[in-house]
């Protein structure tokens, strides 16, 4: 079942999602990693939808059908900039679900308004990443800038830098990117989101430093348990920062495992959310 298309004002730019749900329910905003889509999170959003929340799945700044940055800011801040706007045009308080890029960017825009926010649900997502195992990232965007004659060779490339099991039907990629005329495929961001200064720079560990330090509000850390980003001592650091965090462990699965894992996930993000109850917004 397909939801219904919205649009949203980020940070000067348009943002659009995929919504499921009465928009007067509860809302759960869901935000994919880098190298994704709003595709990424489409089962999670409709079961909760489908649960008496209003579920809505957004491409982040320069992927998908959100606007592409004119000023070419793809730096975490910027994405945090784009949640920190979401956040003003609910009238109930939101809880903010990212994975990757859109868990950090859903951290550093709620922890600056915690009163707005009712529970932040992080994938694999915390202080002190590991910056080598940015590597296979940096590869992914890297080698999808000149496009792929297929989209097997799409799938493979996908699979082989971003830690996720291969596609069986290469097909399902088909929405998430576009042919150009010479028949090549290309996956549907800009490209400047794949460049080196914004990938991993030291300002974006300032920036989750400062946000966890400054979260007040409800928070689940799901890290997987094979994941070659997160570190020990990050998560140690992120519990001294953020006494309220609640960490649980994905167990079989590494950094992106989100998409195939959405009923899953929907369920325990469902018990999360009964535990936590709504507070009147600011």
């Amino acid at each position: 079942m397909s939801g219904t298309i919205v649009r949203f004002r980020g940070d000067g730019l348009e943002l659009v999602g995929e919504a499921f749900g009465d928009p007067a329910a509860p809302p759960v905003l869901f935000f994919h990693g880098g190298g994704q889509s709003r595709n990424a999170w489409r089962g999670s959003a409709r079961i909760v939808g489908d649960s008496g929340y209003y579920g809505a799945t957004f491409d982040l700044r320069g992927h998908g059908d959100s606007a592409w940055a004119a000023d070419g800011d793809y730096l975490l801040e910027a994405f945090g900039r784009d949640v920190e706007a979401l956040l003003g045009q609910f009238s109930r308080p939101v809880t903010l679900v990212g994975a990757s890029r859109g868990g950090q960017a859903s951290l550093v825009g709620g922890s600056r308004h915690p009163s707005r926010v009712r529970l932040v649900v992080l994938a694999d997502v915390a202080p002190l990443m590991r910056d080598q195992g940015v590597d296979g990232i940096r590869a992914f965007f890297s080698e999808g800038e000149a496009g792929f004659p297929t989209l097997d060779q799409a799938a493979d490339s996908l699979a082989r830098h971003l830690d996720q099991p291969r596609l069986s039907d290469s097909t399902r990629l088909a929405r998430a990117m576009r042919q150009d005329a010479a028949g090549r495929w290309h996956w549907r961001w800009d490209p400047a989101t794949g460049r080196a200064e914004f990938l991993h720079p030291p300002s974006e560990g300032e920036a989750i430093l400062a946000a966890a330090a400054r979260m007040t509000s409800p928070i689940v850390l799901v890290r997987a348990e094979l994941s070659h980003l997160l570190t020990d001592q990050g998560v140690d650091r992120f519990r001294e920062l953020t006494p309220q965090l609640k960490v649980v462990v994905a167990k079989g699965v590494g950094h992106m495992f989100t998409a195939d894992r959405n009923d899953g996930f929907a369920a325990d993000l469902l018990d999360w959310l009964e535990q936590t109850p709504e507070r009147v917004a600011a």
